[in-house]
């Protein structure tokens, strides 16, 4: 299976990663699409779940309630975030078109349904130079969750995010953990590149993504860059082995750009040169 796949933009399930089919332990991650009225069921089995909108409205029936959830779209403004336990059975009707995405890792049920609301969401704005993005802590330490991680993060058009790359797969004691990268560009015909690499092999992967492409960070460090007059966002779910608290925890830069933290703008080429 590649680790770069294409949105089926006109089917109900546009994009559906298991652990099986990525070859991990941890995520599992789908896109669905509802046109008016139509219903889509699920059962969280052995994990956790969330949800996240991403356009439209629709509303979720479970055994502990019943949740309306709605957005005008991901660069318009924060989502909400339904969070289920295992063993829970749910349907969503969409009331217009819906689009959302849900994820899901193992648990044992120590959480109990939750709706986040955009104003318990974290935002901060990172970096600085060509490395300044916004990340939205969606479902973060210290929101509960067993395993799962999730952010959204904006990035300007000719700008880059997660810089320095940093790694989450085990090299230098970093925790383990999998990892789904969905875009959306603004405008719709966007383009952005994604690089997946290691330092101690020849393992590189770089992805020209488009508007409602996913990537997964299987292993190795990873940034992104986002193509001038291209406006991105991405959806990032995690899940690994951290638990609770130690969802904190945080990854391992690459050593040979970790200095950059200090100055994102140090060593810039000033123009005209001669």
């Amino acid at each position: 299976m590649s680790n770069h796949l294409k949105s089926t933009a006109d089917a109900m399930i546009a994009l559906d990663v298991t652990p099986q089919s990525a070859g991990w332990q941890y995520l599992s991650y789908r896109v669905v699409n509802l046109a008016a009225g139509q219903v889509y069921l699920h059962r969280t089995e052995d994990t956790e779940l969330a949800l996240v909108p991403l356009l439209g409205a629709g509303s979720i029936e479970t055994a502990a309630g019943s949740y309306h959830m709605q957005r005008a779209g991901v660069f318009a403004e924060k989502p909400s975030v339904l969070y289920l336990p295992p063993g829970q059975e749910f349907g969503v009707r969409s009331e217009s078109r819906f689009e959302f995405a849900l994820g899901a890792a193992p648990a044992t049920g120590k959480y109990p349904p939750r709706l986040f609301t955009p104003d318990e969401i974290r935002s901060e704005v990172r970096g600085g130079g060509a490395a300044r993005r916004q990340v939205n802590h969606i479902l973060a330490h210290p929101l509960p969750a067993e395993r799962l991680i999730l952010y959204e993060v904006y990035v300007p058009g000719g700008a880059w995010s997660g810089y320095p790359p940093h790694c989450h797969d085990g090299y230098l004691g970093s925790p383990t953990l999998d990892e789904t990268y969905y875009f959306r560009t603004q405008p719709g015909n966007g383009v952005a590149l994604h690089r997946n690499y290691r330092v101690d092999s020849d393992f590189e992967e770089i992805f020209a993504v488009r508007d409602r492409d996913l990537v997964l960070v299987t292993q190795g460090f990873h940034s992104t860059s986002a193509a001038p007059g291209s406006n991105l966002y991405f959806l990032n779910y995690l899940a690994g082995e951290l638990l609770d608290d130690a969802r904190a925890t945080p990854p391992v830069d690459d050593p040979d750009y970790a200095w950059l933290k200090d100055d994102l703008t140090a060593g810039t080429l000033q123009l005209p040169v001669v």
